[in-house]
C-alpha cells in the first residue's frame, strides 16, 4: 500500500509493543481514533465524554457484540499528545489473535494501518519533536548499553537541538545585518562590521568542527567500541576474545591458522558495549583462504577504535602493521602461563596475561575502559551520533569556509550572504526546519511498526 509521506488526516493503528508476553498495547490515533475506539470498548461511560489524560477499565468486543477481552484504555486528546491527534491506547492481555482481531476491527470502523514510524513522523509534522528527536526515538529503543542510552535520551530531550537552534539564530542575525546592507546599497552603509563578522563566523565554525569531531566518540558508543584483535597465527587471539566475552564464542585451536575470517562478539563493560573482533592470523601464505581472511583482518584494522596486538611469550614479536593516531594501541604478550620465570616488567608498554587462565584480563579490562573518554559524554556536552548529522555539520564547515574566504576576498555582500545561507540550510537539515519527502521517508522507515 502506498502511503502519501505527508498524510496526517487519517486515522491510524498499530501495536505500540511486541506480543508474546503478558500484556500489550495497540495504538490508534487520529481525527477518529475516539469514535472508532467507542465502538470497541465497553466502559462506564462513553470515551467521547470523558477528559484527556484519563484511564478506563472496560471490555472490548467483536462486531456481535461478544466479548473480546478485558482491557485499560489510556485517553489523549488533541493536540495535548504525542501525535498532537486525538490518541487511544489499548492495553490488553499479550494474546496475538486478540491484537490482531482489535486491529482488524479498527480497520473495519475506518482506520488504516500506520506505517514504520508514521506515530512518530506525525509527532514532528505537528511541531511536537524536531527531526533530530525524532530520530533520537529511534536511538532510545535500540540503546543497549548505559552510555548509547544517555547519547540518545540527551539528545530526545531537545539538548542537541536547543545548540544547534542557538547557532542557527546566531546566523540568521548576521543575515539580517547584511540584507539590510543590501537594501541600502546605493547609500554604501555597513550594518555588519568585517572584523566582528569575521569573528563571529569562527566562533560559529569552532562549535560546528566540535560537533563534528565528536562523531567519532559518540557513534562508537552507539554502535559498540570495536576493539580488533591481531597477530600471527596461533598466538591465542581466539582465546582472548572467548576470555573477554566471558563465552566460547570462538574455535580454539592449536592448529595455526584456525581462525580464516573474522568473528565478533560482544560485552557490557561499565554501560559501554565493546564490540571485540577476533581476526585471522596476518602471515604470508599461499592459501586462498587464509589470504581472504588476512583482507579482512586489514580491513577490520582500519575501522578499529582499539587495537590489541598479541604476541605469543615464546616469540615476543610484533609484525609491523598500520596504527592510526586516532586509534588506541595495546601490545600484548599471551601466553605468559608457559613462562618458568616472572615476565619482565623493564618494557611498560607491554602487557604481559594469559588468555587461557586469566591472568592479568583484569588489567587489560581496565585498559579497555581507560581508553574511551566517557566523560565528554556529559551532561554538559552535546555528542553527534547520526551519519545524516555528520554530513550536514561537514558540508556547513564546508559553506562557513567559503564564507570567510568571501569576506577576505572582499566579495560582494549578496554572494557572502549566501554563503551563510547554506550553512543555515545544512543546519536546518538536521532538525528538520530543512527538509524534504525522501529524507523523511528515509529516516521513519527504518522505525519499527508502532512507534
Amino acid at each position: 500500500m502506498n502511503i502519501e509521506i505527508l498524510d496526517t488526516e487519517t486515522t491510524i493503528v498499530a501495536p505500540a509493543t511486541a506480543a508474546g508476553g503478558a500484556v500489550m498495547m495497540i495504538r490508534i490515533s487520529g481525527g477518529k481514533a475516539i469514535t472508532i475506539a467507542d465502538r470497541l470498548f465497553r466502559g462506564k461511560q462513553r470515551l467521547e465524554n470523558a477528559n484527556g489524560y484519563s484511564l478506563h477499565y472496560g471490555d472490548i468486543v467483536d462486531e456481535d457484540g461478544s466479548f473480546l477481552d478485558d482491557v485499560v484504555v489510556a485517553l489523549f486528546r488533541a493536540p495535548r499528545s504525542y501525535t498532537g491527534d486525538d490518541t487511544v491506547e489499548f492495553t490488553i492481555h499479550g494474546s496475538q489473535y486478540i491484537a490482531s482481531r482489535l486491529m482488524q476491527l479498527a480497520v473495519n470502523y475506518g482506520a488504516r494501518m500506520a506505517t514504520a514510524g508514521e506515530f512518530t513522523r506525525r509527532a514532528f509534522l505537528a511541531g511536537k519533536l524536531d527531526l533530530s528527536r525524532a530520530e533520537a526515538v529511534a536511538d532510545v529503543i535500540a540503546s543497549d548499553s548505559k552510555w548509547s542510552h544517555r547519547l540518545a535520551s540527551t539528545q530526545m530531550r531537545g539538548d542537541y537541538a536547543d545548540y544547534l537552534v542557538t547557532l542557527r539564530g546566531e546566523l540568521l542575525k548576521l543575515c539580517s545585518l547584511l540584507e539590510l546592507e543590501l537594501d541600502f546599497s546605493e547609500e554604501d552603509v555597513e550594518f555588519a562590521n568585517r572584523e566582528i563578522l569575521e569573528t563571529m563566523l569562527k566562533n560559529i565554525g569552532k562549535q560546528i568542527n566540535t560537533l563534528t569531531s565528536s562523531f567519532a566518540l559518540g557513534n562508537a558508543i552507539k554502535e559498540g567500541i570495536a576493539v580488533v584483535i591481531v597477530g600471527e597465527p596461533n598466538v591465542g587471539k581466539s582465546t582472548l576474545l572467548n576470555r573477554l566475552v566471558e563465552e566460547d564464542r570462538a574455535m580454539v585451536s592449536d592448529i595455526a591458522g584456525t581462525t580464516r575470517d573474522t568473528i565478533e562478539a560482544t560485552r557490557v563493560i561499565d554501560g559501554i558495549r565493546f564490540r571485540f573482533i577476533d581476526t585471522a592470523g596476518m602471515h604470508t601464505t599461499d592459501d586462498e583462504l587464509e589470504q581472504m581472511g588476512i583482507k579482512r583482518t586489514r580491513r577490520a584494522l582500519n575501522t578499529a577504535h582499539i587495537v590489541l596486538h598479541i604476541a605469543s611469550a615464546d616469540q615476543p614479536t610484533f609484525e609491523d602493521i598500520d596504527i592510526d593516531e586516532q586509534q588506541t594501541y595495546i601490545r600484548i604478550v599471551n601466553k605468559a602461563d608457559k613462562l618458568c620465570n616472572t615476565p619482565p616488567t623493564n618494557d611498560n608498554t607491554l602487557l604481559y596475561i594469559s588468555a587461557k587462565d586469566g591472568s592479568n584480563i583484569d588489567q587489560l579490562i581496565d585498559m579497555l575502559r581507560a581508553s574511551v573518554p566517557s566523560t565528554q559524554v556529559g551532561a554538559d556536552n552535546v555528542v553527534v551520533t547520526n551519519v545524516r548529522h555528520y554530513n550536514a555539520l561537514r558540508q556547513a564547515s564546508s559553506a562557513l569556509d567559503m564564507a570567510l574566504n568571501a569576506m577576505r576576498m572582499n566579495m560582494p555582500t549578496d554572494l557572502l550572504t549566501e554563503d551563510i545561507r547554506q550553512v543555515l540550510h545544512h543546519l536546518g537539515e538536521i532538525t528538520g526546519e530543512i527538509t524534504s519527502d525522501d529524507i523523511l521517508q528515509s529516516i521513519f522507515s527504518k522505525f519499527c511498526i508502532g512507534k
